[in-house]
């Protein structure tokens, strides 16, 4: 699609607000890269040079574009030089692979105006601390839900049990999200409408204290557990997905999730080697969330379809992450 959109075979009419087209380094190598830039910016299209490295043809687009993405795995000396060139040029710079804390010091230093970095940590450092009684609660709710037959009735005394949780399903269920005519009083009915989906979603978004003003770290929470679920073609990929994600941001170890939540054996597998059923799914969205395309391909899924997957679950995400958070600081 970039490349026909560059080449002007596909058109962006008029240029979507807050889109910019990002210039790979092969497009960047083409005779005419220049003249095909040019055309664009002519129709008011943003655009972000990719690899940004300082190469002649690169440079030669300089003019023509809004940032430039470079990788800050490079020499500092060397990063230095190329966020120079962009800035001389009136280009911004987005520091690619911004994962450890010495790279976003020296972006910092150096004056780069952007960093771009994993939402998840792949190989996060455990906390190894004891879980509290609240997220005991969560987790055996977690243990109830991926059960392949969900015990409705011990859902409802788990979740009548815990005041806070049951406060805040009601809160759910008669937000504006539901559209209920009348209001819901009873829990029995609250989880009954809520389903097993959203349940889980609420116990992991208690398990990171999620509120309103970090909404992000739910949407991306989600975001996860929904692709994976679609890749997967199971259910059991969403619980997959909200463990390993909530894993990493909580640096939660993996073995004491799956010994505390008792999950299956196919999602065990998965959290902890990403093999079996669902483990390919997994390994292909932790792969699409730090750019790795060549990892994507390793899993034998299609990068695009990944790709597509993941974009399509943003906005569901973004919706429910929203409404958790809210009832969850009700």
């Amino acid at each position: 699609m970039t490349t026909g959109i560059f080449t002007g075979r596909q058109r962006l009419t008029p240029p979507a607000s807050g889109l910019l087209l990002e210039i790979p380094l092969p497009l960047a190598m083409r005779d005419d890269a220049v003249a095909l830039a040019s055309a664009l910016r002519g129709t008011g299209q943003r655009l972000v040079l990719g690899d940004y490295s300082g190469t002649a043809s690169q440079d030669a687009l300089l003019p023509y574009v809004d940032h430039v993405k470079l990788d800050t795995a490079r020499s500092a000396d060397r990063i230095a030089t190329l966020v120079e060139r962009a800035h001389h040029s009136g280009a911004g710079v987005i520091g690619e692979r911004a994962d450890t804390r010495e790279r976003i010091r020296l972006a910092r230093e150096i004056g780069i105006d952007l960093l771009q970095g994993p939402m998840f940590e792949r190989n996060h450092e455990v906390t190894g601390r004891d879980f509290t009684a609240g997220e005991l609660q969560c987790l055996e709710l977690m243990q109830l839900l991926s059960a392949d037959s969900v015990d409705q009735a011990a859902v409802v005394r788990m979740v009548g049990s815990d005041p806070e949780l049951a406060i805040r399903v009601l809160h759910l269920v008669n937000s504006s999200s539901y559209g209920m005519r009348s209001r819901v009083d009873s829990v029995h009915q609250a989880v009954v409408l809520v389903g097993p989906q959203q349940l889980a979603a609420l116990a992991m978004a208690s398990l990171i204290d999620a509120r309103p003003t970090t909404v992000g770290a739910l949407w991306a929470v989600l975001t996860r557990a929904q692709t994976v679920r679609a890749l997967a073609g199971s259910d059991a990929g969403y619980t997959v997905g909200l463990l390993s994600a909530v894993a990493a941001q909580q640096h939660y170890s993996v073995d004491d999730l799956v010994r505390r939540t008792g999950v299956s054996d196919d999602i065990a597998q998965a959290l902890r080697t990403s093999t079996g059923p669902y483990g390919p799914a997994l390994a292909a969205v932790l792969a699409h969330e730090e750019n790795d395309v060549e990892g994507v391909i390793a899993t034998g899924l299609e990068p695009f379809d990944v790709a597509h997957t993941y974009l399509a679950a943003v906005p569901e995400a973004l919706a429910t992450a929203t409404a958790l958070a809210i009832s969850s600081n009700g």
